[in-house]
């Protein structure tokens, strides 16, 4: 019985979660962002779903943190180490014995020396060949877009850091936009709306928490506003306190972000050939990333453009798997990757 040398592997390196997606298996790794370390001496204390835990929680020696920002590396080490240990846990068996493949995406607008760290990183984690994708072009080929035809296809991927706009066509990006705006930025607003609003201060995951059970883009009708009781810290005594939010509320607080990306997804249409534009208009865009589910995302978008949106069925998956699959279509792709041989130049 014979073994492919070395895996081949699909990286989504997100603000919020990295997903690791392995040829032949599908999705093996889907964890939060997170690294947690001593402070002093660097030692790695816990990665992933357990560091997430942490955040907020830990004693004065040991930080937890999100080593990505707006879809990039802030800190080299930490998202090296981070991403040596997610690998880690999925190379299992034989395979551990050889250096895998491994094509991860990144935003559509990251400069030189982003896209540099991203591969070094990648290389380090011990990588035979690195390869970095387009978070549009990614989220195309994992929501099945057929991306090689020469039509016209519009991706709105909303992640965690950042919100890729892009249309497709050929292979390539003929028209893109990335704005550092997404699921993070949902959070902050809700985190500032409440304590703005009610004196509140209440914690990165409260607010994730509330996002996902009560939050929306915008309310159909009556039906639409939920509520729920949300906890955290009185501003003015310094003592818990409990209120409850509604929908409506939630609404409001998402009001400047949601606009943003509104008038991102317009300027991609007005900058489009017009030709393009009639093919979005008839096969409707594309809303992918875990910012996709936020209810009613994709009614806002359709009444501000006047065309079709449509949620790919894996959402939340699309770029992982997108990126897995595009080692595939290398042949198709080989204009819009970026190799490691960029660390050479």
């Amino acid at each position: 019985m014979f073994f492919r040398l070395g895996q081949e592997m699909g990286v989504d390196l997100g603000t919020a979660t990295v997903l690791i997606y392995v040829k032949g298996k599908g999705i093996m790794l889907r964890e939060p962002s997170v690294i947690a370390m001593v402070r002093d001496t660097g030692e790695v204390k816990a990665v992933g779903e357990e560091a997430y835990l942490m955040l907020g929680r830990t004693p004065g020696n040991i930080v937890a943190v999100r080593p990505m920002r707006d879809g990039v590396i802030a800190d080299y080490d930490l998202t090296e180490k981070m991403l040596q240990a997610f690998v880690r846990k999925v190379l299992t068996g034989p395979s551990r014995l050889f250096k895998p493949q491994i094509m991860v995406c990144v935003p559509s607008g990251v400069t030189e020396v982003e896209r540099r760290a991203v591969l070094q990183a990648t290389r380090e984690v011990g990588a035979r060949k690195a390869y970095l994708i387009e978070e549009p072009l990614a989220a195309a080929i994992g929501a099945g877009v057929k991306i090689a035809e020469p039509t016209g296809s519009m991706i709105v991927d909303v992640g965690g850091g950042t919100t890729d706009i892009a249309i497709i066509s050929l292979g390539g990006i003929v028209v893109s936009e990335s704005l550092r705006i997404a699921g993070n930025e949902f959070d902050e607003s809700i985190i500032r709306y409440i304590r703005h609003k009610e004196n509140l201060l209440i914690g990165d995951r409260t607010a994730e928490s509330v996002k996902t059970r009560v939050g929306a883009a915008m309310l159909r009708g009556p039906a639409d506003d939920l509520d729920m009781e949300v906890r955290g810290r009185d501003l003015i005594n310094g003592l818990p306190k409990s209120i409850t939010v509604t929908s409506k509320e939630i609404v409001e607080a998402l009001k400047e972000p949601i606009a943003k990306i509104a008038d991102g997804v317009r300027r991609v249409l007005e900058q489009a050939p017009p030709e393009l534009v009639s093919d979005v208009i008839d096969r409707g865009i594309i809303m992918t990333g875990g910012g996709s589910l936020l209810r009613n995302f994709d009614e806002l978008l359709r009444e501000t453009t006047g065309i079709p949106v449509m949620v790919a069925e894996n959402a939340t998956d699309s770029v992982a798997l997108g990126t897995g699959m595009a080692l595939d279509m290398l042949h198709v792709l080989q204009d819009a990757l970026i190799s490691d041989h960029f660390l050479r130049r």
